[in-house]
């Protein structure tokens, strides 16, 4: 072929219809998922309802009732408690008996999201309504308390107290239907006297003799987001761990020659260092150790400067590095080992998969049970049960922290242990990082 053949050859086309292409179809399969994990989980929280744990107590002692040499032990606390256990969906509600010692144990490590609690008056005072309906004195309606625990966040409370209305509702007004027919029997006239009726105000008392009162168990401070605070800073924590560690792998790349830079109008592309895969990883983790240590800190100086309320600040700061330093090692070792591609891979792990199935919004009990699957391996869950342990939980083992940091641990050590092993891996067989002879592979 002469030169003057060469010169008038067309150019070789650098960018197929398949290249083109691929970015968009890649974009759409992800927003597609992106779109089922976000709206699924947030749609029908009641129709996702299940094993919801609200805890039931019950210290009724009981009372006896009737005439002097006729009495009768009765313990209205016991059918209240039956009969919750029997109108409540156990499908979607996890209604737990317990002690009044071990329910506040469990509000306090979040573990149940309310309790029900019958006071050890409840038969006596419901007995006391029932007589003092028909005579005249001062009396007061037993009550019925439902605690909710706004530290396991709003929308769990929201879903306690839409629950405690109606359960409770019911119950007042089978206890109202019962304690009519017991008062009307109690006036039943002998034989030739005249019936004596119940007055329109008595059986409006009868029919509603509970009072329920709601009230927050151990209310939250101040700043503290009704319950979001920990949501978010997790959701801050796993983000600068992911999105730092992708800078990080960019920019020390590109200084070492193995990316083009660019500013503005200006492209750089340094000379490629002779360096192997395994010191370039170490380089990336040593920069992602010294970025958790002043991210965190500076996320807990801006909490503390907008007024977040921070009991355990040394907890937290160590938590908070511990968190960055497992998601930007595992980030990385992604990358090293698939390349470009583990962009995407971390973005599904991480963001993806990870946000909905965290809890911190919507409780996982109130989601679709493949994110309860999700949970238990997801890291952004584990980061949130440490998270909201330290702060809304004095950094109590049993409420999430013990776990937290062990994921944690677990996470770093499977980042670390793939990162080594695939970039050794790599520089063993030779693998090194440079560019493709273009005119061989346009040739083959």
């Amino acid at each position: 072929m002469t030169s003057t053949e060469t010169a008038a050859a067309p150019p070789r086309r650098h960018l197929t219809p398949f290249k083109w292409v691929f970015p968009i179809v890649v974009v759409t399969l992800l927003a597609s998922l992106l779109g089922v994990m976000y709206l699924d989980y947030v749609v029908d929280p009641e129709k996702n309802l299940h094993n919801f744990p609200i805890a039931l107590v019950n210290q009724d002692v009981g009372d006896d009732l009737g005439t002097p040499g006729q009495t009768k032990h009765v313990n209205f606390g016991d059918q209240v408690a039956a009969g919750l256990q029997k109108a409540v969906p156990s499908d979607k509600i996890d209604l737990r008996v317990l002690g009044i010692n071990e329910s506040q144990i469990q509000m306090q490590t979040g573990q149940v999201y309310g309790t029900i609690i019958i006071p050890s008056d409840f038969s006596k005072r419901l007995g006391i309504l029932g007589v003092g309906s028909v005579v005249p004195g001062d009396i007061t309606k037993p009550v019925l308390t439902l605690q909710t625990n706004p530290r396991t966040g709003a929308f769990a409370t929201a879903i306690t107290q839409k629950f405690g209305e109606q359960a409770l509702t019911q119950v007042n007004a089978q206890v109202g239907q019962q304690l009519t027919e017991q008062v009307k029997a109690q006036l039943t006239p002998p034989p030739g006297a005249p019936a004596t009726e119940l007055t329109a105000a008595t059986k409006l008392v009868l029919a509603e003799p509970l009072n329920v009162s709601v009230e927050q168990f151990r209310p939250l401070p101040g700043g503290s987001g009704e319950g979001l605070t920990a949501f978010f800073y997790s959701l801050l924590l796993l983000l600068i761990g992911m999105v730092g560690a992708m800078i990080i792998h960019q920019l020390i790349d590109s200084a070492l020659g193995f990316l083009p830079t660019e500013w503005g109008p200006w492209y750089l592309h340094f000379p490629r260092a002779p360096i192997s895969r395994v010191s370039t990883l170490l380089i990336k983790w040593s920069a992602i150790t010294v970025m958790a240590i002043a991210v965190s800190g500076a996320f807990m100086g801006i909490g503390a400067a907008l007024g977040m309320p921070i009991d355990r600040p040394l907890l937290l700061f160590l938590y908070g590095v511990l968190v960055i330093v497992a998601v930007g090692f595992t980030c990385t070792s992604v990358l090293a080992a698939v390349g470009t591609a583990g962009l995407i891979i971390n973005l599904i792990i991480f963001v993806i998969l990870g946000l909905p199935s965290s809890g911190g919004t919507v409780p996982i009990e109130a989601t679709p049970k493949y994110f309860g699957w999700l949970a238990k391996f997801e890291p952004m869950h584990q980061v949130f049960l440490g998270t909201r342990s330290i702060l809304y939980f004095n950094g109590n083992a049993q409420a999430g922290l013990t776990r937290g940091v062990w994921m944690a641990v677990m996470g770093l050590a499977i980042g670390t242990v793939f990162g080594l092993a695939i970039t050794r891996f790599y520089d063993r067989k030779g693998l090194e990082r440079k560019p493709v002879n273009t005119q061989k592979a346009a040739t083959a």
